[in-house]
């Protein structure tokens, strides 16, 4: 039997397993596999397998103006895998998991203008958010490469440091960074007890320079358990493509995407950030009938149809 991750809490650490070409150090717009990087709604040619036993689903219910409820129960919900009824063998109200939170702020030159504002928002919400000795976090700036300004800690001093020396310039590489987050550092932070593996995104959504297409960085947020909060930095009040691959990706994992309509707004959509992850569910189940490299959508359906549910859009089999 093999374990189908699905959310953020599952406590086996993958296996090691082939992997897409590794993010580079150098600018190209070449995809790992040859592919230009205009082919970004083609699907990887690679599948990553991890051996897994049960689908793990993290998910947030609002009503129809966004509020939170978080006063349900298991027989309230209608749960689906790849299209059939299951029926979950645990679910649970989480408001205090320990966060693993990896806050990816965009250094490009496209967004040089709004910079210093974004830095601040940022360190507003580490020191809101993460709770010593409990949550950690780490800081990773990206343009052309991704590089890790500190590293895993709960020390906001570090957190603050970390953002501070960031400095704006260069190309875009989105994509391998969301991808490099997560496999070298969401999925590889070795865990003890159940953690819930974020990404909070600071972006325009713009990709000039990865190798790693689209698809590929969802897919590895998929197989990490790692849920996706952008925040958009195009303040044209007109969504372009950039915010079309922001909700793509939050969507896809079970996030939500933020477009403040002024910079002032980005603090706003870090405190709505917070009250989510402190307002989630968890269920998990066994699912039936698996195909190995299958990608697999799943539905959570409340019998109250003024309900909303959040949460990402499937797994892929192993």
């Amino acid at each position: 039997m093999v374990l189908l991750c699905a959310g953020g809490l599952a406590q086996t650490t993958p296996a090691p397993a082939q992997q897409p070409s590794t993010p580079p150090q150098k600018p190209t717009t070449t995809a790992p596999n040859g592919t230009s990087s205009e082919n970004q709604d083609n699907p990887p040619r690679e599948t990553l397998r991890v051996p897994v036993q049960e689908v793990n689903l993290v998910f947030a219910v609002t009503d129809k103006h966004g509020k939170f409820i978080k006063d349900l129960t298991e027989n309230q919900f209608k749960v689906f895998d790849n299209g059939k009824p299951v029926v979950p063998k645990g679910f649970q109200a989480q408001t205090n998991v320990p966060l693993r939170v990896g806050l990816l702020i965009d250094a490009s030159n496209s967004i040089r203008d709004r910079f210093l504002f974004e830095q601040q928002a940022a360190i507003e919400f580490l020191q809101q958010v993460i709770r010593p000795g409990t949550d950690q976090a780490f800081v990773l700036a990206f343009d052309e490469i991704p590089e890790v300004t500190q590293d895993f800690t709960s020390d906001q001093d570090k957190l603050t440091k970390g953002i501070k020396m960031i400095r704006p310039g260069g190309g875009t590489a989105l994509w391998d960074a969301v991808y490099t987050a997560c496999r070298d550092h969401l999925m590889k932070h070795a865990e003890t007890d159940t953690v819930r593996r974020v990404i909070i995104l600071v972006s325009d959504g713009d990709d000039n320079q990865s190798r790693v297409l689209r698809q590929e960085a969802i897919a590895m947020a998929q197989r990490a358990d790692v849920i996706v909060y952008t925040i958009s930095t195009n303040l044209s009040n007109i969504q372009d493509s950039g915010d079309k691959n922001l909700k793509m990706l939050a969507d896809a994992t079970g996030g939500q995407a933020f477009f403040p309509f002024k910079i002032q707004d980005l603090a706003d959509d870090f405190y709505s950030i917070q009250g989510e992850l402190r307002s989630q569910y968890t269920l998990h189940y066994k699912p039936e009938g698996i195909v190995a490299g299958q990608f697999r959508a799943v539905l959570i359906k409340p019998d109250d149809t003024k309900f909303r549910v959040r949460v990402k859009k499937g797994y892929y089999a192993r």
